[in-house]
């Protein structure tokens, strides 16, 4: 069987979400759900877009505030109470600035409507190509990471 290529994704997550996943050293994508984290496998790159400060009502932030490598692509479950139990994914992160998307717009190929970019992110979680990731990557201060001969 042939290895599965490396992928790239974004996950939206509200800064306050995405922080406790970067302490901890992981995530979990569309409230816990299983399918988001399951597609993703080991040396994975992985963007976290965070739309707002946190969730539901913080304030709008519109940023990218988290880059990393999935780590083994084991997907597992947790409790966190007793009727909320999301699944999640180990993710080791680098060190990297926060950077505002808009600037970027007009040059990620993923956003199809330039004027309502932000449908791009309505499901949560999307695969990006290696070329946005990078540029992504780059404006975060971490392209080294993501050169494209790493990728």
């Amino acid at each position: 069987m042939p290895p599965v290529r490396r992928q790239f994704w974004i996950g939206v997550v509200s800064r306050e979400h995405v922080q406790i996943g970067v302490k901890g050293g992981f995530i979990q994508l569309n409230h816990g759900k299983r399918a988001p984290v399951q597609r993703m496998h080991a040396g994975d790159g992985l963007l976290m877009y965070s739309p707002r400060t946190s969730y539901p009502d913080g304030e709008p932030l519109q940023r990218f505030t988290a880059i990393g490598t999935v780590a083994t692509g084991t997907v597992y479950q947790v409790e966190m109470s007793e009727d909320f139990k999301p699944y999640r994914v180990d993710v080791q992160f680098l060190q990297a600035q926060e950077i505002p998307i808009k600037p970027l717009i007009e040059k990620l190929s993923f956003i199809k409507s330039k004027a309502h970019w932000g449908a791009a992110f309505r499901f949560g979680f999307l695969r990006v190509p290696a070329e946005d990731f990078q540029l992504i990557a780059k404006a975060m201060g971490v392209e080294s990471a993501f050169a494209e001969n790493a990728l």
